[in-house]
């Protein structure tokens, strides 16, 4: 077989897909934003981020780190 036809019939290189979470815990929201945990959960209780309870664990919507990232690029965040 010649080399060429070898590499067309080559299976892809296995690329490996990294999923972005919906949702992440306090610590991780503060370390992605490089927000302080006190200032995090000021915006929680004014409303500029949502959170979603579930049992005791607290996630952070990555929707909403990136509403509350494009305000600030808006100079719309408080």
């Amino acid at each position: 077989m010649k080399e060429s036809n070898m590499a067309a019939n080559a299976a892809p290189p296995h690329r490996e897909t990294q999923l972005e979470p919906i949702a992440v815990r306090i610590s991780e929201a503060c370390r992605l934003t490089g927000i302080g945990r006190s200032k995090l959960y000021e915006l929680i209780a004014g409303g500029q981020i949502e959170i979603v309870k579930v049992g005791a664990m607290t996630l952070v919507p990555m929707e909403s780190l990136r509403g509350l990232i494009e305000q600030g690029r808006k100079g719309e965040a408080k």
